[in-house]
């Protein structure tokens, strides 16, 4: 009896000790396993989205091509104020190109480089992409309503509380500042201009039909004043298809061109002043009496018609 009762105590014990085995094993593989967290979500709400970032605007890329020039033999009566204004240019791009420092210094037989008008391209920017923005709490755009019991002020509080929710959806476009725009040289302020003689306008600016300036008609003798006040630059008749022409230089960015005199009353090099008579009209190198008459900026030619009350015909 006693052997059998010392078999039981031990088999007691190993099953005791397998149980407590078995559990120590459980508990390392345990152990070893990451522990995942459940996500923790606030009852609604939804969970953000990052804001979208809008693109950054590429900057205005200028795209020039090469300088284009073509050669020019100065001529008899050529200077460098006519040269410019026979091919379109600024009379001081045309020295600095040359390397001449006195306008005044060229000499027949001498060669020019002109530069040839190329047009630029430019590059159009990208436009960023609008985003509205994500209203507080995710993407709800409805009010929290309560139950409350229908009654007029119950309504009125509804409507109020439905409008500043649209309100507070309503993405908030920043005022673009204003920015008055920036004037031209202050000599341009400073020039006075005036008719530089009576008449009927037959011809009036046009761009794209290549006239470069107005054609006043009248009668031969007529005479003919300065427009604004200024520095005869050219006197002379070396110009096709200008006939005897005079140009005056009104400061660094303005030059008036008076074409078509019979005669000429002024020289080169001399001061003139606004309203005083410089020619007497004419038709040399021309199909009828008349003046015609050009105003440039930097080279260009301008319509004279944002200078002068011009009336068209």
């Amino acid at each position: 009896m006693g052997k059998i009762m010392k078999i039981e105590s031990t088999g007691k014990r190993f099953f005791r000790w397998s149980i407590l085995f078995t559990l120590m094993v459980i508990l390392a593989g345990c152990a070893q396993r990451p522990v995942k967290h459940a996500p923790i979500v606030e009852r609604g709400t939804e969970m953000k989205k990052p804001a979208p970032v809008a693109p950054v605007a590429a900057p205005v890329v200028q795209i020039k091509k090469p300088l284009e020039t073509q050669n020019y033999v100065v001529q008899k009566g050529d200077t460098m104020y006519s040269i410019a204004f026979m091919h379109g240019v600024d009379y001081r791009d045309l020295a600095e190109m040359n390397n001449i420092e006195n306008p005044g210094a060229i000499q027949i037989g001498q060669q020019l480089r002109i530069p040839v008008p190329v047009p630029t391209k430019i590059a159009e920017p990208k436009l960023p992409v609008a985003h509205a923005p994500t209203p507080p709490g995710g993407m709800k755009t409805q009010p929290k309503v309560g139950k409350i019991p229908y009654s007029e002020k119950a309504l009125a509080q509804a409507e109020a509380m439905q409008d500043d929710a649209q309100q507070e959806a309503a993405p908030v476009v920043p005022e673009t500042p204003h920015v008055p725009p920036v004037k031209e040289a202050d000599e341009e302020e400073g020039l006075e201009w005036g008719m530089p003689t009576n008449g009927r306008i037959i011809t009036v600016y046009s761009e794209n039909a290549n006239r470069k300036g107005v054609d006043i008609a009248g009668r031969r003798g007529q005479a003919i004043v300065a427009s604004a006040a200024g520095k005869v630059v050219y006197s002379g008749s070396g110009l096709r298809g200008y006939g005897k022409l005079v140009i005056i230089k009104h400061n660094k960015t303005f030059l008036s061109a008076y074409a078509h005199n019979d005669q000429i009353m002024v020289k080169e090099g001399q001061n003139v002043t606004k309203g005083q008579q410089i020619a007497e009209m004419g038709e040399t190198d021309s199909d009828q009496v008349k003046l015609h008459f050009e105003i440039r900026k930097f080279g260009k030619p301008v319509d004279p018609a944002q200078f002068l009350p011009l009336i068209k015909p």
